[in-house]
């Protein structure tokens, strides 16, 4: 048994680091240009501050750092994005040997994570949905540690605190899996008196609080601009009582569709679908509190404010599906058909990257095709013709100004879109259409 744990582990990890050399190398042989949401959090993080207009600062933190370690290297922000992947199925792969004590069944719910595009194909652009994903892994695992041991331990509430900080940091919509999981306790706790009430609970309330206050100064300050644009982007300036129908409605058709290969590799691994629930479970109520609630929740939200649900948004909320299908149907799977399942997973692995190079290459009017490092070679020499000292800051939207500041060998911080008054007390500084450069 050891001997076959060992090779299940190796598997594992020939599995996840195979996922990372792919997508790192795919979009820096195929990309000309980083991606739009990369640009944008690096134009963030060269002049870091507690949040920014669109979000707050956990997704421009992470670039920053990458940055300061390998500088304008493309394949430093697609490797930046697999780490984050990879500690999501470690951690993933880990709850589900805690859950199955039985590492074949923790192996297959991680596969399966290879049938969701969130997890591959969008991953090579960086944003705060991929930022979350370690996060939300992360709080989850110490959350059924705590969860299922009797004697809570300082350390897993302290951990489940930072990390969900450091999620709610990468986005707002992070509270959802933490209103999910604190729903779960006090179902437990205060409803069915499963469980004690231990006032080590407090501990994590503390840190996450303590963790954010740095923030909430920040919002205060600037007028709660982050909280005002994720609502204008779900669509809640526009009301239209059709919206309580019309937005719900294609919420769920939208991951109906995103989940077809992934109940495709179910299908393959089951004899028929059949399944008993027992409420009394309670390793089935964490699963089904930690992976099904949330979902639930965005969905109440959207009927109640008529807001549009996108997508992409639902980028960390499947991260343990896998691990809740292998469970409700563990006694309908037929390790027999398992070649049938590993040439399943095979072909979705490898279809993926194939795709992606496809479009990358074939289309020529993306934004990864933007000519970025040329565009700032000739302003730099533009630059160079009219002053003979390095540029300190450079003004406008994220994306063309981001894109320079990103390039430029002098790496300029972004001061945002057109600042007259940082133009007025500038000595010297240049406008090319709607981008400004100077120096402090």
């Amino acid at each position: 048994m050891n001997a076959l744990n060992r090779n299940i582990n190796n598997i594992f990890l020939i599995f996840v680091f195979s996922h990372l050399i792919i997508w790192t190398l795919v979009p820096t042989l195929t990309n000309h240009n980083l991606p739009l949401d990369v640009i944008e959090a690096l134009a963030w993080g060269s002049n870091l501050d507690w949040g920014f207009n669109k979000h707050p600062p956990g997704s421009a933190f992470f670039p920053e750092v990458f940055f300061q370690i390998f500088g304008s290297q493309d394949w430093a922000f697609y490797l930046l994005s697999q780490i984050f992947v990879l500690v999501t199925f470690i951690f993933v792969f880990k709850l589900a040997n805690e859950i199955f004590k039985n590492v074949k069944l923790s192996l297959i719910s991680v596969l399966l994570l290879e049938s969701i595009y969130f997890y591959n194909f969008t991953t090579p652009e960086f944003n705060v949905n991929v930022c979350q994903l370690p996060f939300w892994s992360l709080v989850v695992y110490y959350s059924w540690k705590v969860f299922d041991q009797r004697e809570i331990k300082f350390l897993d509430c302290f951990l489940i605190g930072l990390f969900a900080a450091i999620g709610f940091y990468s986005k707002y919509l992070f509270i959802y899996i933490l209103i999910s999981i604190v729903l779960l306790f006090t179902y437990l706790i205060f409803i069915k008196k499963l469980k004690k009430f231990d006032f080590k609970y407090l501990i994590i309330l503390e840190v996450f609080i303590v963790l954010l206050v740095p923030h909430f100064i920040w919002l205060y300050n600037n007028d709660f601009i982050t909280i005002t644009y994720g609502l204008k982007r779900a669509g809640l300036d526009e009301f239209s009582f059709l919206d309580h129908l019309k937005y719900p409605s294609i919420f769920l058709l939208k991951q109906i569709g995103i989940l077809i290969p992934f109940f495709f590799l179910i299908w393959l691994l089951i004899k028929k679908i059949k399944f008993k629930t027992n409420i009394k479970d309670k390793k089935l109520l964490f699963l089904i509190s930690i992976n099904i609630l949330p979902i639930v929740l965005i969905f109440i939200t959207s009927v109640f404010t008529g807001s549009k649900i996108r997508s992409m948004w639902m980028t960390p909320f499947y991260s343990f599906f896998g691990v809740l299908f292998i469970y409700v149907f563990q006694s309908q799977i037929n390790l027999k058909k398992i070649n049938s399942f590993l040439y399943g997973f095979l072909f979705l692995f490898f279809l993926s990257p194939i795709i992606y190079t496809y479009i990358s290459i074939s289309q020529t009017d993306k934004r990864t095709d933007y000519p970025g490092k040329d565009i700032a070679s000739k302003v730099q020499i533009t630059w160079n013709k009219n002053f003979d000292k390095e540029i300190e800051f450079v003004t406008g939207n994220e994306w063309k100004a981001g894109n320079l500041s990103y390039h430029l060998k002098s790496r300029p911080k972004w001061e945002g879109y057109k600042n007259d008054n940082l133009l007025n007390e500038s000595s010297q500084f240049i406008c090319i259409d709607d981008v400004c450069l100077g120096r402090y």
